[in-house]
């Protein structure tokens, strides 16, 4: 059995062009719970260069106005070494890396990375990883990639160019299946499950978004990136715990601990029998709450 650890909360990471001002200035007001700097599929081949030098002063300034921040680097080799030789300072907390499709590929960019956090006097691991997987070749290790690196915190299954590698039209249906093997690699390797089971595309019809993020919970999917401030909104709302669940959580964890004093194992609470895995879950949600209002103060 995989060991827990201590996994970001991220119910939402605003994809933020890194070289355009007014998404640069705007992002902040948008109540992501990180903002994740573009160099990747926003940056056109001619501006990776310009956009790579900004990168780092725009993290800095996000970070220091007290946001998290990701940065997603590009996938060709050359490119992505220049990226995080850019992006690997205190100021970034991941970086997100697309189309992974071996244990190998992420081991070596981990490398990398600790090569760069010893030049700059970071300690070892401050930078994590998430991992993106996009391909066909990817999908057939998704275990081994989830496990490949302590670095890795996150990883998640694109669905466009997922849908592209395997010739198929991305939508709910033909996701499902393939959302559910990554929800069941990702937590057999202790990491947190991302993404949509559908399209981030999807943003204009809110009711069908929302909808989209409720069924992606429901399967296990714990938060996802967005293009658009309303994506963020509703993460926000419908990947954190709503207030029914957290006061019915509080009074699970109460009753189950005091049980549990008592010498039982099992009881009744609000009608529904409670047993170890249905205490655990409670907890979690707990914490997931407390966690997020942590964070809602430290902005104000």
């Amino acid at each position: 059995m995989t060991a827990q650890r201590e996994l970001p909360v991220w119910r939402s990471l605003l994809f933020v062009p890194v070289n355009v001002e007014k998404f640069v200035e705007k992002a902040p007001q948008v109540g992501a719970d990180a903002l994740q700097l573009d160099l990747e599929d926003s940056i056109g081949p001619a501006d990776k260069d310009s956009a790579r030098k900004i990168a780092p002063d725009v993290a800095r300034r996000l970070n220091e106005d007290g946001h998290e921040i990701v940065v997603r680097i590009n996938r060709p080799w050359r490119l992505a070494v220049r990226d995080l030789e850019a992006v690997v300072t205190p100021n970034v907390t991941a970086v997100s890396c697309p189309k992974v499709d071996s244990a190998a590929h992420v081991q070596a960019l981990s490398e990398t990375i600790a090569e760069l956090e010893v030049e700059r006097g970071m300690a070892e691991g401050s930078v994590k990883m998430i991992l993106l997987v996009e391909t066909a070749e990817g999908f057939l290790r998704l275990e081994e990639i989830a496990k490949a690196d302590p670095r890795v915190v996150a990883m998640s299954l694109g669905s466009e160019d997922f849908g592209l590698s395997m010739a198929m039209v991305a939508d709910p249906e033909t996701l499902y299946m393939p959302k559910q093997m990554l929800v069941a690699a990702a937590n057999a390797g202790g990491v947190l499950p991302m993404g949509f089971v559908g399209s981030i595309a999807e943003f204009r019809d809110e009711d069908r978004f929302r909808e989209i993020v409720r069924r992606s919970k429901r399967l296990g999917l714990r938060g996802a990136s967005c293009i658009h401030p309303t994506q963020v909104r509703i993460c926000n709302e419908e990947f954190g715990p709503t207030e029914e669940e957290v006061a019915s959580a509080k009074r699970v964890v109460e009753a189950y601990d005091k049980a549990l004093a008592e010498g039982r194992g099992s009881i009744v609470v609000d009608g529904k029998m409670v047993d170890i895995p249905i205490a655990i879950r409670a907890k979690q949600i707990v914490r997931l709450h407390q966690a997020i209002q942590a964070r809602i103060a430290a902005r104000k």
